[in-house]
């Protein structure tokens, strides 16, 4: 709310709304209370509503108009700029239209983006032109606050035609305080895509330093001479070249892969220990299973996101856990399974499958542990920080949230 002066909700307002009177100042309307110098109106009134055409009607080009299809509205940003279609047609919505998928689940997971140029799109898409009454980024924080998907008809496949737009409605400021509620909620948003801009950035790099570390392509200083202080080479091996001082092993020398069991036995409301299954933990257990660092991965189910743990767990009999030799570093291990493509190792035509003995047979380059705890430290540290940026973007997002319930109902005025 940079440079916004905000007259903040009364302790009159808070207290007279949490019951059935209306605040002083504020009306009771069909889209709940709202100030009284707002009015409600129907979009019907306020936007001019186009729908895509096929992209059978087109020949893709490598310039011209944007072209949009679902999955270009994927990314989570406000604004949809980046496609790779384009086609040469007369027919363009213009830049700041409102567009969101029409047809299918997608009207469900709240796609709804603002056009940045003039563009077309898909027959799954419909675009909401504003007048010059309504701000664009008012209607959009609107829309995504208030949700279009109530108004799908949903006998069938789900879909919004125009007839479901007309009559929705909308708290109508005037113009002048629609922009500055746009603007607001838009410095929000200009800080929750600078930090998906970073957190997608630094995983690009640790990927890149896992790739690079976890192969020895890149040696750590401290690892990379001899004694004689010459620097240290590389050999060939069935896995390619590796460091010279580097062996090849197959996992069950470095773990020992066993199953979880059912948790009927051991678990209760207040337990100690979590119970974990490839979706996550599903309660709390009496006891454990394994108390020391292990890796988990599904023996059934998700069987490509392996976990770390280092505290006492339960797992259920989906999900694998490993004991780890003490020669190994587990989170070592952890990263190591964290590049492996666990998909090639299904085993089942329906349910993913793994089967503990391919596990273990599984062969890879291995340091010594000395080795081994100083990649996975450098892994580590990159992880908290991704983390921890991960951890601000949810709050901003939730700020954001908050602040879209005061200020798109009129609860908090921008004057």
């Amino acid at each position: 709310m940079n440079n916004h002066q905000v007259a903040e909700v009364s302790a009159e307002y808070l207290t007279e709304a949490t019951g059935n009177a209306v605040p002083a100042g504020y009306k009771q309307t069909e889209v709940g209370v709202i100030p009284e110098d707002w009015e409600t109106k129907q979009l019907g009134d306020l936007v001019y509503i186009c729908s895509g055409e096929s992209p059978s009607k087109f020949q893709f080009q490598s310039d011209g108009v944007p072209y949009f299809k679902v999955e270009q509205l994927n990314n989570g940003v406000v604004y949809a700029e980046a496609t790779p279609y384009f086609v040469l047609t007369s027919k363009v919505v213009p830049a700041g239209s409102v567009i969101f998928p029409k047809r299918g689940a997608s009207i469900f997971s709240n796609k709804i983006r603002v056009l940045k140029t003039d563009s077309f799109m898909d027959t799954n898409l419909m675009t909401l032109t504003c007048s010059a009454s309504l701000d664009e980024l008012y209607l959009y924080n609107q829309l995504a606050y208030r949700g279009i998907d109530s108004v799908a008809d949903t006998t069938s496949i789900p879909q919004i035609n125009n007839k479901h737009i007309y009559p929705y409605l909308i708290p109508f400021p005037n113009k002048e305080e629609q922009t500055a509620i746009a603007n607001a909620l838009s410095d929000v948003d200009a800080l929750i895509s600078e930090l998906g801009k970073l957190i997608a950035k630094k995983q690009a790099i640790k990927t890149a330093t896992m790739q690079q570390l976890l192969t020895g392509r890149t040696r750590l200083p401290q690892f990379a001479l001899r004694e004689d202080g010459s620097k240290k080479g590389y050999k060939q091996s069935e896995l390619g070249e590796i460091p010279e001082d580097w062996e090849i092993a197959p996992f069950v020398s470095l773990l020992s892969i066993r199953h979880g069991k059912n948790q009927k036995s051991v678990e209760v409301e207040n337990g100690e220990y979590p119970i974990l299954a490839t979706g996550g933990q599903i309660g709390w257990a009496n006891s454990y299973l394994w108390d020391k660092p292990s890796v988990l991965i599904g023996r059934k189910g998700t069987i490509d996101k392996p976990r770390y743990a280092d505290k006492p767990f339960w797992t259920v009999d989906t999900l694998f856990y490993s004991e780890i030799k003490p020669w190994v570093d587990a989170k070592f291990v952890y990263y190591k399974f964290c590049m492996i493509d666990w998909m090639q190792y299904n085993e089942a035509s329906g349910v993913p499958s793994l089967n503990a003995s391919i596990i273990e047979g599984i062969r890879s380059v291995i340091p010594k542990k000395e080795e081994q705890t100083a990649i996975a430290t450098i892994l580590s540290d990159m992880d908290d920080d991704i983390q921890a940026l991960e951890q601000r973007l949810a709050k901003t997002r939730q700020i954001k949230q908050g602040m879209m319930q005061e200020l798109l109902t009129g609860k908090t005025r921008l004057v």
